[in-house]
């Protein structure tokens, strides 16, 4: 693979990319152009997704909707644009993740901002939503609505999701990182959701904390082997956050066996927990889960994999 320093930029002749680079006689003309040769640049990269990225990166320094640019694939780029577009290939070719560069990510009908503060949010986490919202559909509760905890909420994609999804919903989310924490609360201000934030590990700050018991809590917790670290993506290993990445190296499912253990303390009766896992998790959790209270299943996501570990409690 060759190095994304020495190469030239997509539209540029220079031996390195340069965002004061001229556009050139042979310059992209068009988002068309641009893309096209925007994807040839991250092929060279090896970059899996170059299609895709190309499009999502070429639409942002546009200022357009991805869907939108479609619709204006012949109009002109301006030398501002085309620069703007050349320095995000760049980054994209160097290995950082696409929603690093763009600072969004689209989850679950809203988007996100998101930096190296937080994880990436993930297709596969969605499901967490869906299965919460079958939960509650139907369901009365004391308030009116569900009470709600997210442990290691991250970038707040869960509990500000759950937070608008769940009519008459009270969401708590829980963080290690006070970094984290700053993001979360800005995309929850942005996004008009109603969310207290608490800072700690795991379950802790919840040791003061009054209130009603919650009637579900979600997590993405990490449970990535800091053993395999080599083995991940590049975008992943070099860019996103360790701590939200990686579970104890003496115990990498800690986190899960932790929640399914001690959240039911948090919960009333008929409470729902749910975990999402690594794709080769739960055949080392079910054998150390066997005996808890209540019903634990786990839910395949899209590919078919293991994904999120359920704990039904029993109903009073």
């Amino acid at each position: 693979m060759s190095d994304p320093d020495r190469t030239p930029a997509p539209g540029s002749s220079a031996a390195r990319p340069s965002a004061a680079a001229s556009t050139g006689a042979d310059g992209p003309a068009t988002p068309r152009q641009l893309v096209k040769k925007g994807r040839e640049f991250l092929e060279r990269h090896g970059v899996e997704e170059a299609r895709l990225d190309a499009e999502l990166l070429v639409s942002h320094a546009l200022g357009l909707e991805r869907l939108r640019m479609f619709l204006e694939l012949d109009r002109p780029v301006e030398p501002h644009e085309l620069e703007r577009a050349r320095a995000m290939l760049v980054r994209r070719a160097k290995g950082e993740p696409t929603a690093y560069v763009t600072g969004v990510r689209d989850f679950y009908r809203h988007t996100f901002n998101v930096d190296r503060r937080v994880l990436v949010p993930r297709p596969e986490t969605e499901l967490v939503v869906d299965l919460a919202r079958d939960w509650a559909k139907g369901r009365l509760f004391p308030s009116g609505g569900p009470r709600v905890l997210d442990v290691g909420t991250g970038s707040g994609c869960l509990a500000v999701t759950l937070a608008l999804e769940l009519d008459g919903s009270n969401v708590v989310a829980i963080d290690v990182s006070p970094e984290a924490l700053e993001l979360a609360r800005e995309n929850a201000a942005r996004l008009g959701a109603d969310v207290g934030f608490l800072e700690g590990d795991g379950l802790a700050p919840l040791a003061d904390l009054g209130g009603r018991p919650f009637d579900l809590v979600v997590s993405n917790p990490p449970y990535v082997d800091p053993s395999q670290r080599d083995s991940l993506a590049r975008e992943v290993r070099d860019h996103e956050p360790a701590l939200a990445l990686f579970g104890p190296a003496d115990d990498p499912d800690h986190w899960a066996v932790h929640l399914v253990l001690e959240a039911p303390r948090k919960m009333g009766p008929g409470g729902r927990l749910l975990v999402e896992l690594g794709a080769d998790q739960w055949k080392r959790l079910e054998p150390r889960l066997r005996n808890v209270p209540g019903t634990l299943s786990v839910h395949a996501d899209l590919a078919g994999l293991p994904r999120v570990l359920v704990l039904d409690l029993p109903e009073a």
